[in-house]
């Protein structure tokens, strides 16, 4: 499939997808949201695909809001660009196989809601992040931040507007780990790639396990959970795993 605003590269079950507007700082005009819900449609159905990569690149994620377009909006008439902003967003978030933000500059407004419909994020000493929506009297999006780093700091993310470093984004929780400028994309995909060697339906169902969750009591969350383990223990899948483990460990010990 050719795209215009989008790179795609699938190589041993990672797909790595890349916003390619350099000119505009990766800004989110429609044709890019159309793209981004198109890829991950299709992304979600290929089953030699395991792990996502989602980038702007080393340099940035994305500026967020094509402001030119929004601004030929008016209020009657505002119904399809916003469903489209969020059609992008549930491709990503409800994306069966796990989705790897890789953010190597910044990602505000729409660019830092992408990266928080992604269930991993990696940044770059580059990066920053910021909901900058209530600064153009626009609502923010709470829901999954507040699932991310919580209700009292997605409060403040949301309110404030505020623009956050690399430091202080790792230090709430919304960023796993930070690496040197220039070394994002390799050590990413390092982890892309390992993530790929394990069982795909296993990465799947664990994902969607972690969507269902919040949404259960803790007796129901153990019991689900109970479930599936047993789902998988014993499987063929499971003694093929054992086997090449331990023959691992064993060569290893005669080393």
């Amino acid at each position: 499939m050719e795209y215009q605003f989008l790179l795609i590269d699938v190589a041993d079950k990672v797909a790595t997808v890349t916003i390619n507007r350099p000119d505009k700082g990766n800004a989110l005009s429609p044709a890019v949201l159309e793209e981004i819900v198109s890829l991950f449609t299709h992304l979600a159905e290929r089953q030699d695909v395991s792990v996502v990569v989602f980038t702007g690149g080393e340099r940035y994620f994305s500026a967020g809001f094509d402001l030119n377009e929004i601004r030929k909006l008016e209020k009657v008439s505002n119904e399809a660009y916003t469903a489209l902003f969020h059609r992008a967003y549930r491709a990503v978030l409800f994306c069966p196989q796990p989705v790897i933000a890789a953010v190597g500059g910044p990602a505000i407004a729409g660019g830092f809601d992408l990266t928080m419909m992604c269930d991993i994020r990696y940044a770059s000493t580059r990066a920053r992040f910021g909901q900058r929506e209530v600064a153009l009297s626009l609502p923010p999006i709470l829901d999954p931040l507040w699932r991310i780093v919580g209700l009292g700091r997605a409060r403040e993310v949301a309110l404030t507007g505020r623009i956050y470093d690399v430091t202080e984004a790792e230090r709430m929780g919304y960023v796993s780990r930070v690496y040197p400028e220039g070394e994002l994309l390799a050590s990413v995909a390092a982890i892309a790639a390992e993530m790929a060697s394990y069982d795909r339906t296993c990465l799947v169902e664990s994902k969607k396990l972690s969507n269902q969750l919040l949404n259960f009591d803790l007796d129901g969350s153990m019991r689900t959970q109970e479930w599936l383990f047993r789902s998988y223990i014993g499987s063929s899948e499971n003694h093929q795993r054992i086997d090449a483990l331990q023959a691992r460990l064993a060569s290893e010990r005669r080393k």
